[in-house]
This record gives C-alpha cells, sequence and structure tokens, in this order.
C-alpha cells in the first residue's frame, strides 16, 4: 500500500480530486482543471491535483530520460493559478509502480483522500503496467459511491492536445505552435555564469544561463519575457552552438532588451513565447551584428508589455 507519510502535508480532502501526470500543464489540462473548479464550486469543495514526480517513465526505463516540460514547482504554480485548492506531489517509487489499480485507487482516492468525486479524461491510465482504465476507474467509483466525471478531450487539427505533442513541436523549433497548445509561455530556468564575452564585444550583452531542468527547445533564436526586480522586459535567447565563432558548445543565451545591471550569479527565468528564427553561421562580425538587430527588432515586434 501507499506509504502514508507520502500525504502528511495534505490539508484539502474530502474534495475533487484529479489524477495524472500534468506535465506543462497544458490546455486539456486547464480543461480537467476548469471540470474540477465548476463542481468543487458548486458543492463548496476543495479541489486537488495529483500528480507525480518523477515521471513514472524515468523510473520504469531510465535509459529512455524524458524531458519535462515543467519543473515541480513550476507545475504547481501553474496548477494553483488553474484552480487547485491542493497539489499532491506523490514520489514514483517502484513501490507505487508496483500497486494494481485497486490498491492504487483503495490506497489514494479513497483512504487518503477521502475523494467526494474524480475528474479524468478518456485515456486516463493507472495502476500497475497501466491496466486500469477509465472503466475499471468508474466500477471503483461505483462501488465506493465517488462520483466520476469524464471530460472530452482538447482537440488540435483532430488530435488530442498531449505533452508528447507539445515535445515534439518543441524539438522542431515551432514555439509559437508549441505555446498555442499550452495556452502559457513556456518557461525556462536557471543560474546567470559568465560566457565568453563575445555578445557584450558585439554591444548585446547576454546572461548565460545554465542548470536549466526542462526541454530546451531546438537550435535557434527565441523571443520571451523575463521579470527582473517586479520590472517586465523583452528577452532575445539564442539556444545552441555559436557558428560563426566556431564554437560548438550548447548555450542559452539571453540578452535582456533595456536592462542595465549585473546578473551573474542569480537566478533567471524566461517565458518563451515564440521563434525568431533558425541559427546559421555569418560571415563575420559585422553580418552577425546586423542580424542581431534584426532579431531584437522581431522580438519588440512579437512580445507586447
Amino acid at each position: 500500500m501507499m506509504p502514508s507519510e507520502a500525504f502528511e502535508q495534505v490539508s484539502a480532502t474530502g474534495g475533487i480530486v484529479t489524477i495524472g501526470n500534468f506535465d506543462g500543464v497544458h490546455r486539456g489540462h486547464q480543461s480537467m482543471l476548469s471540470a474540477v473548479c465548476q463542481q468543487a464550486g458548486q458543492r463548496s469543495l476543495p479541489t486537488v491535483v495529483v500528480t507525480f514526480d518523477p515521471h513514472p517513465l524515468n523510473v520504469l526505463k531510465p535509459e529512455v530520460s524524458l524531458p519535462r516540460l515543467s519543473t515541480v514547482s513550476q507545475r504547481r504554480q501553474l496548477l494553483q493559478t488553474y484552480g487547485a485548492d491542493e497539489v499532491v506531489v506523490l514520489p514514483v517509487t517502484s513501490d507505487l509502480l508496483d500497486m494494481t489499480p485497486e490498491q492504487f485507487f483503495c490506497s489514494v482516492v479513497r483512504d487518503q483522500l477521502h475523494a467526494v468525486g474524480i475528474v479524468e479524461g478518456p485515456d486516463f491510465r493507472f495502476g500497475k503496467d497501466r491496466a486500469g482504465d477509465i472503466d475499471v476507474l468508474r466500477g471503483l467509483c461505483e462501488e465506493n459511491s465517488i462520483v466520476l466525471t469524464v471530460i472530452a478531450p482538447i482537440l488540435t487539427d483532430q488530435q488530442m492536445i498531449s505533452s508528447t505533442m507539445i515535445r515534439r513541436l518543441l524539438a522542431d523549433g515551432k514555439l509559437a505552435a508549441a505555446v498555442e497548445l499550452l495556452g502559457h509561455p513556456y518557461s525556462v530556468s536557471g543560474n546567470v555564469v559568465r560566457g565568453a564575452g563575445r555578445g557584450r564585444d558585439l554591444g548585446f550583452p547576454t546572461a548565460n544561463i545554465v542548470a536549466i531542468e526542462v526541454m530546451s527547445p531546438a537550435d535557434g533564436v527565441y523571443a520571451g519575457v523575463t521579470v527582473i526586480g517586479g520590472t517586465s522586459y523583452r528577452v532575445a535567447v539564442s539556444i545552441g552552438p555559436n557558428p560563426t565563432f566556431s564554437d560548438e558548445s550548447h548555450k542559452v543565451e539571453c540578452h535582456v532588451l533595456d536592462f542595465t545591471g549585473n546578473l551573474y550569479e542569480a537566478a533567471f527565468c524566461v517565458d518563451l513565447v515564440s521563434e525568431i528564427r533558425s541559427l546559421h553561421p555569418f560571415e563575420d562580425a559585422e553580418s552577425l551584428t546586423r542580424q542581431i538587430t534584426a532579431d531584437i527588432a522581431r522580438c519588440r515586434e512579437i512580445v507586447a508589455l
């Protein structure tokens, strides 16, 4: 059975529950939260979201190393933004993955959360080897007098929006399309370290970001926004190597428009909203400077403050 200490911080029990990975908290997830909030509001009950960390696939098949669209803290914040009163993060262990659908339901949904209702999509799977489907869930809910609501999926081009679909778009550098499915900007955060200083020498100082925990979009130049000291700034972001200077190291370099100050050693978060162009080498520094100037102008057009 599920160890009780996994739930020691849960305060909102006896509510309307939804369970899933919720990586990225995309528009499909937001639709789920909307249904949970509607039901909870009608009955004056709390809304409870159960998510997992790490992703079960990373435990079952560690060689796969599925990239994340959101850190746990980002996911929690987004879920709360879209209406969750309580976000329960279940540590994914071999014991958890060995639980049958019945064991998981009874331990987590019934005995720990005391759920009054549960909301899921038609493709919901749970328990060892994903043996539990929506029909199994329906039967367990009926046996335990828990109201089950199955919502319709959110579609794009007749396909269900999924985290997998968004990962593919990011891998192809189609950031604007990914953001459209997410329903919010794609956040990338890390720590600022000193780089080679080429951007500063060209007149465009950059913050070099390391220790990024989420999937990076394909190599290219992107437009985004950051908040520093309570003020929003546009950001032109270069992801990948610097072919003009034969630098093959993979970097995330952020030029914060209209900002003067020191960002070294600070935590930095940029909300990416759209691609600008792909990466390619230029003949010389002068040609690169002209292109960066054009990139910045395009960034101003894309990002409204």
